[in-house]
């Protein structure tokens, strides 16, 4: 490990916005200690990782993921059958995958019985801020994954228990989903008042709350309950997507959290459960990139989170995607770039620590091969992950000593 260098590429993203004519952050100790043009002199005998054409610029922040799911078809259920040892084997390949594509903190929402919540992260792998396996009702969308709760006691004792096993956030399925076989994605599946009892409780021990909703009558409900975040948030009806102005100012006035799910192999089909939500409710991409379109000019914060591991579409590793598809919806390509890291980190609680360029934040880079302000898919290239201030990921020449 080069425990003091300095990376040095023609481009950089700080987190917030592009720095013209590049950067040099000086690591130290694992943390940032500086960030300077990428011109200016830099001390003799100081190690350097020299990136020409290349931009630096914070680790990016999956908020979406699903660790326990290994990207295979009907990869939730799969699930439920594994023996401890192939649970932890599918994790560990899961945040290898991670990251791989340059993402080094993730937000998992789809955990079985706190397995993810609870175990120690290795040296090599992505930080986790995990939710816990997600309340649901009885049999409800994800309930193989141990979060059934009914009634408000339940629910009150299911968020104290996430809090005292170490959850940092909880995560509420509202709404059916198209993952689990028999649930309907158009249904509610709690109550205002259910929904409200998991809010106060978690806000009363402070911890966020985000929900899955699809249809909008679970998003507006999601709103009356005071949630801090929504996944997904389709807005569908049984004719398309329909997202009234009243959720959308509603959402914008609050600073609802809002993550799409985007991001896939553009090389695969849809799932078989994504063709059938659009054939059965007439959505189609272009709706769902004009809505993701008005939320942003709304003001409403947007978050990159792909759903990863949930089918072959979508492996972990593709959070690049996201952010593409978030530019394809209108967003600039900064804008879309601080849904994956400054904001992300704000809505996993990390905003002091990780997500921008700053001195004092954590050490974790991305170094991509290109101008990442006039090509969004350079985030596909990676050319360098530093994690926690350890060079995890190099594809070329290492540190050196400048001339």
């Amino acid at each position: 490990m080069v425990a003091s260098y300095v990376v040095r590429t023609a481009h950089a993203f700080d987190g917030e916005r592009f720095l013209p004519g590049g950067a040099q952050v000086q690591v130290d100790g694992g943390r940032i200690v500086a960030v300077r043009p990428a011109h200016a002199p830099i001390d003799a005998g100081q190690r350097v990782f020299d990136r020409a054409d290349a931009t630096v610029l914070p680790g990016l922040i999956d908020t979406h993921v699903h660790l326990v799911a290994g990207g295979e078809p009907n990869a939730l259920g799969l699930d439920a059958g594994r023996s401890a040892a192939e649970r932890e084997q599918v994790i560990r390949r899961s945040l290898v995958a991670q990251v791989g594509a340059g993402v080094t903190t993730v937000r998992d929402l789809g955990d079985n019985r706190f397995v993810v919540v609870e175990r120690a992260v290795r040296d090599d792998e992505p930080s986790v801020v995990g939710a816990g396996p997600p309340i649901t009702s009885v049999n409800g969308h994800c309930a193989a994954l141990g979060g059934q709760a009914s009634g408000s006691k339940a629910l009150r004792s299911a968020v104290a228990e996430r809090h005292d096993r170490g959850a940092k956030i909880v995560k509420i399925v509202v709404s059916g989903g198209a993952m689990t076989a028999g649930s309907d994605l158009l249904r509610l599946q709690f109550e205002l008042a259910d929904v409200r009892v998991v809010v106060e409780e978690a806000h009363r021990r402070g911890l966020p709350v985000t929900a899955h909703a699809h249809p909008v009558v679970a998003v507006e409900l999601c709103l009356a309950a005071g949630v801090d975040g929504i996944e997904h948030c389709t807005c569908l009806t049984p004719t398309g997507i329909h997202t009234p102005a009243s959720v959308v100012d509603g959402l914008a006035a609050h600073q609802v959290q809002v993550c799409p799910t985007f991001g896939r192999l553009p090389a695969l089909p849809p799932s078989p459960e994504a063709v059938e939500v659009m054939r059965r409710t007439g959505m189609t991409l272009t709706a769902r990139f004009a809505q993701v379109s008005r939320l942003h000019a709304a003001g409403v914060p947007l978050l990159a989170g792909s759903d990863a591991g949930i089918h072959p579409a979508k492996p972990h590793g593709v959070l690049a995607y996201a952010v593409a598809e978030l530019v394809r919806s209108g967003l600039p390509v900064d804008a879309a770039l601080r849904a994956a890291t400054s904001g992300a980190a704000e809505a996993c609680g990390l905003g002091a620590t990780v997500g921008r360029l700053r001195p004092g934040t954590v050490a974790d880079l991305l170094i991509v091969e290109g101008d990442l302000a006039h090509d969004v898919l350079a985030l596909t290239r990676v050319r360098g992950v530093i994690l926690r201030g350890r060079p995890v990921i190099v594809n070329d020449a290492g540190p050196r000593s400048p001339s």
